[in-house]
């Protein structure tokens, strides 16, 4: 196969354009029950009617298992903050607002969030003490069945030139809490360095959608918790503090 050009390369993935379509290429770290779960989970949330590129096949291309959907035109809210400071709270808004829509939509078929996350936290390797602890707090959270994209960031959300948002890579969507779908993002923000717009992200989620800013920090040691199973030795310090907090 021709590929256009290279979208992005992230460890054991390409993303490349052919034509009008996009081309999502793993390597052998990814099983093909990960890679069929990750289309279903897509195919799935097609059917809520969010604007995310449509799954057209999955695919062998050369021996590698390969996502193939539509081809989004436009520019990461990413790309345009950093290219735009003086318009990042305006971006940062219209963020927030594709996050809103996608809480709005059920999916009852995607994996519980709550399970997802107490099997992650069983899985790290806090002690056994710590992690018996985080599963009867997680047990006592409410259980919502929003759907939860699970990897929301600015590179995730991008904008055509018509100004309409389309959201990408929907691996780790399920059902579950919109402040543990928050706790996510603002994490995800403190882990990209960017502190000042996680604060911001956070006090604007608990104003915009009436939620006590108290109860969404309820679920940061949960999901930093969960986060645990496979990041760096700089985001695990960082992860911890909330896992874990200095008094």
């Amino acid at each position: 196969m021709q590929y256009d050009a290279l979208i992005a390369s992230r460890p054991g993935k390409q993303v490349f354009r052919v034509g009008d379509k996009t081309v999502k290429l793993f390597g052998d770290g990814y099983s093909k029950s990960n890679i069929l779960n990750e289309a279903l989970n897509q195919a799935r949330v097609e059917e809520t009617g969010l604007p995310i590129p449509r799954i057209r096949e999955v695919a062998l291309i050369e021996g590698q298992w390969a996502i193939v959907m539509d081809y989004i035109e436009g520019e990461t809210l990413e790309t345009l903050m950093r290219r735009h400071p003086e318009r990042r709270e305006e971006y940062l808004d219209l963020f927030l607002s594709v996050q809103m829509e996608i809480h709005k939509k059920k999916s009852p078929l995607l994996t519980k969030f709550r399970d997802k996350l107490s099997a992650k936290i069983m899985r790290s390797d806090l002690d056994a003490s710590a992690r018996y602890d985080l599963s009867m707090r997680l047990s006592d959270m409410p259980n919502h069945t929003h759907l939860c994209h699970g990897d929301f960031n600015p590179s995730n959300v991008i904008l055509t030139a018509d100004g309409d948002p389309y959201v990408l890579d929907w691996s780790h969507a399920s059902q579950g809490n919109a402040s543990a779908d928050a706790a996510k993002t603002y994490l995800i923000f403190r882990m990209l360095g960017e502190d000042e717009l996680a604060d911001r992200y956070l006090s604007l989620f608990s104003e915009r959608t009436g939620t006590a800013m108290l109860y969404i920090r309820k679920w940061l040691p949960l999901v930093a918790a969960g986060q645990l199973v496979r990041v760096n030795n700089e985001h695990r310090r960082m992860l911890m503090e909330y896992v874990d907090p200095v008094d």
